[in-house]
């Protein structure tokens, strides 16, 4: 079962962003707080908020790999592609601008979702989560942008971590995690700043592969909690990771500086996806021809 926020005034395939209540919570109750449907209506995307399944002792989960989760069977990856691809042919939703976050435990299957669900969404932003069993042990995953907004007095998911936890199970530190995706993708570049007025320390790796960053939003002092921030923050960060077709530069521009990269592209017989305007598996006259169309017009 899900929820879907879809605003008044959408564009043609519009993007789609998956957001995943915490344990014991609801689709309705982060749909509630989380400001995501204001900031779509704001911005023109849709939202999704899928429901976790009941576990044993009917308290709502998405099944991440907790010690007391061992006799669950439930396969959340599964179902949440499989809604992903529902929506995305049902109503059009853009399969190449999808994206996900979450709370809490559904902060940590949004991480579960990054290892085990290549090429599904464009980036994860988890609130208050870390990485549980497999996700953590077993993740292999392609480059993926990450924006991690953790408490560090978060008296549940302890910014510390604990290896010896027997009850959620042991869980890496929030900067562990931060370390793994940003040695994934390959940054070689890290920054640190002070978000004036949010109390909150920023620390951004960049220079990664394919300009996948990985940010970590400290906030000082805080708990388990959703910042009131949060909508906006990642919205935008997931609006650096937008595809535009004809956008081969990646400067969220169609101009001129694309009809030379693609032209440049033809003459060394080489294939950029985002100068594919035709989607006919190569790069060609006829799509520079559309990419002079979309700059016309």
């Amino acid at each position: 079962q899900y929820y879907l926020y879809e605003p008044e005034s959408i564009q043609d395939n519009p993007p789609l962003v998956f957001a995943l209540h915490g344990f014991t919570g609801s689709a309705l109750g982060i749909s509630s707080y989380s400001g995501l449907n204001a900031m779509a209506e704001e911005q023109g995307f849709v939202v999704c908020y899928p429901q976790g399944t009941s576990d044993q002792n009917g308290d709502n989960f998405w099944n991440v790999g907790y010690n007391f989760h061992a006799n669950q069977t439930v396969d959340d990856v599964s179902f949440i592609i499989s809604l992903a691809e529902y929506l995305q042919s049902e109503y059009d939703y853009d399969d190449r601008n999808t994206f996900v976050t979450g709370m809490s435990n559904g902060a940590e299957m949004s991480y579960k979702l990054a290892c085990e669900a290549d090429g599904i969404f464009k980036a994860i932003a988890p609130v208050a989560g870390t990485m549980f069993g497999v996700s953590w042990t077993e993740c292999t995953p392609s480059p993926m942008p990450v924006l991690e907004i953790h408490g560090t007095n978060d008296g549940v998911t302890l910014w510390g971590g604990d290896l010896n936890d027997s009850y959620w199970g042991p869980y890496p530190g929030t900067e562990d995690v931060i370390s793994f995706w940003a040695q994934e993708n390959e940054c070689l570049s890290n920054e640190t700043l002070s978000l004036e007025g949010l109390n909150t320390i920023k620390h951004r790796y960049f220079e990664c592969i394919d300009s996948k960053e990985v940010w970590l939003y400290e906030v000082v002092g805080g708990g388990h909690d959703w910042p009131q921030y949060s909508a906006q923050e990642i919205w935008s960060f997931f609006s650096n990771y937008m595809f535009t077709l004809g956008d081969v530069n990646g400067d969220s521009f169609i101009n001129v500086q694309d009809i030379i990269l693609s032209v440049n592209l033809i003459l060394g017989s080489q294939y950029n996806s985002l100068s594919d305007l035709n989607q006919d598996d190569a790069v060609d006259i006829l799509d520079i021809v559309q990419i002079v169309n979309l700059i016309l017009n």
